[in-house]
């Protein structure tokens, strides 16, 4: 029995049977890891001794009928900017690349309360500012399905790790794609919460004001088990709302019969890969077959998403990386009798090239004599992309889009021009900008074999919807 190839869910029923082991699950990965990683790097750190541990305790409540969830015993991986104590958290940046976290992200202290056992922490572009994981300290992330193209970002560990079968689930986050992105480009299922779904509490920013936490697993049945001990109100963070946390595998369950979904055929049939094109063209005809119906929708200010972001985003980044400065927080220069000196060498040597850019881009637009005319005038724009969403919601249940315009690209293929690599991002950008869930999940390939997904969006605080739809059309083709 290959273990490492199983979904989440099926190996939490065969766990729960007796059949196998939380031992024998987690060796299963850990020598799966070990044979392959160094190719793929999908890890940036391991925590084998930590994960048999924790897989020990999940067997002892096996035996004892004492299993707190379908996760308990089930290995999963972190991306890196999630902080725990049982290992380093580094957001793949030199400048932290020793911080030991003295405390549990939320998310991780639910996971760890659930049985979940830590594999590990994944790579990660740079404090997840890309699109490729290209942008990590500590090496690019290669793509599973052909070693020579990137995983996709920010995370890409996350993706690579469930597609290479290194693990039952991964959690990732993201700000403009960085999950569903990633999961597109290695063939697996992503989902993007709703802003304020899952608390961000311990979770290294990016953009406080669009920064989320996710599952990445193989099917949209897995994300929905993960999704079920993530989700809901944390004192901790602000931004979670004190309201019920839907029963998602329950919900998913349900037939997608007479659902209307939308199509902005105006936003994303232009400029898009023809394999891309024509598996939409294939999702589309299978929601038709499944009985949903399919209306033409308009999202008229969706195209200066990316645009709008680009200064929102890197405004927030600009505050938010202020922290790291060798006093506060971050491996501090060796210069100690001159202030400016340390906070010029430690940031010129800690961070990247693309941290620095969005850190002088963020700075720029917040300045002086230009916040009126950039920084608010994209926060206008955010609006009108939510007004658009909103008027689409009165006619239509989700929307059916691309996740990216093309299939994985090759390593080091668009890092010369940063412009081309922000537009992976244009089916992405809206939804993220206006709060709203959607999952990314496999939808066909290209004539190589290179994985492509589609995407569901749905509402905010919507996710059983999103899950649902996936589910219904995963199990449709299976």
């Amino acid at each position: 029995m290959n273990l490492t190839k199983k979904t989440l869910t099926e190996l939490s029923e065969l766990f729960r049977s007796g059949e196998v082991s939380s031992r024998e699950i987690t060796d299963a990965f850990i020598a799966e890891i070990e044979e392959k990683d160094s190719k793929i790097n999908a890890f940036v750190t391991t925590t084998f001794d930590v994960a048999r541990e924790m897989a020990d305790v999940s067997d002892a409540r096996q035996k004892n009928n004492e299993l707190l969830s379908p996760l308990d015993g089930m290995p999963i991986a972190l991306k890196d900017v999630v902080c725990t104590i049982e290992c380093r958290t580094t957001a793949c940046s030199n400048i932290l690349k020793n911080f030991q976290s003295p405390y549990d992200a939320t998310v991780w202290k639910k996971l760890k309360s659930a049985g979940a056992v830590l594999l590990g922490k994944t790579n990660t572009d740079e404090f997840t500012m890309g699109a490729s994981t290209q942008t990590s300290a500590f090496g690019i992330t290669r793509n599973p399905h052909d070693l020579e193209r990137v995983a996709g970002g920010s995370s890409g560990g996350s993706a690579a790790a469930i597609a290479a079968n290194f693990c039952t689930g991964a959690i990732g986050t993201e700000t403009n794609g960085s999950i569903r992105h990633p999961s597109h480009f290695c063939g697996v299922t992503g989902l993007k919460v709703s802003y304020g779904r899952v608390s961000r509490w311990g979770t290294m920013p990016m953009a406080s004001s669009l920064d989320v936490v996710g599952p990445i697993a193989k099917t949209a049945e897995d994300c929905a088990l993960m999704l079920q001990e993530i989700a809901g109100h944390d004192g901790k963070d602000s931004t979670t709302p004190d309201i019920e946390v839907p029963n998602y595998t329950a919900e998913i369950q349900h037939s997608i019969r007479d659902m209307k979904i939308g199509i902005p055929r105006n936003f994303f049939e232009k400029g898009i890969d023809e394999n891309v094109a024509q598996v939409i063209a294939a999702a589309e005809a299978q929601l038709r077959d499944m009985g949903a119906k399919i209306i033409d929708i308009e999202l008229p200010h969706a195209e200066y998403a990316v645009a709008a972001y680009y200064i929102i985003a890197p405004g927030e980044i600009s505050s938010n990386q202020a922290r790291y400065d060798g006093i506060r927080f971050g491996e501090s220069s060796k210069a100690k009798d001159d202030l400016q000196k340390i906070y010029t060498e430690t940031r010129s040597e800690g961070f990247g090239d693309e941290v620095k850019r969005r850190i002088l881009i963020g700075t720029f637009v917040l300045s002086a004599g230009y916040s009126d005319q950039y920084y608010r005038q994209a926060q206008r724009v955010r609006t009108l992309i939510k007004q658009d969403f909103d008027n689409a919601w009165e006619n239509v249940d989700a929307i059916l889009s691309p996740v990216s315009p093309t299939p994985a690209f090759k390593i080091g293929e668009n890092l010369d021009d940063p412009l081309k690599m922000y537009l992976e991002d244009m089916f992405l950008a809206p939804s993220c900008l206006a709060g709203q869930c959607g999952i990314g999940f496999p939808g066909g390939q290209t004539d190589s074999g290179l994985p492509i997904g589609v995407q569901i969006i749905c509402p905010a605080m919507k996710e059983e919807r999103a899950l649902r739809i996936a589910h219904q059309m995963q199990k449709y083709k299976t």
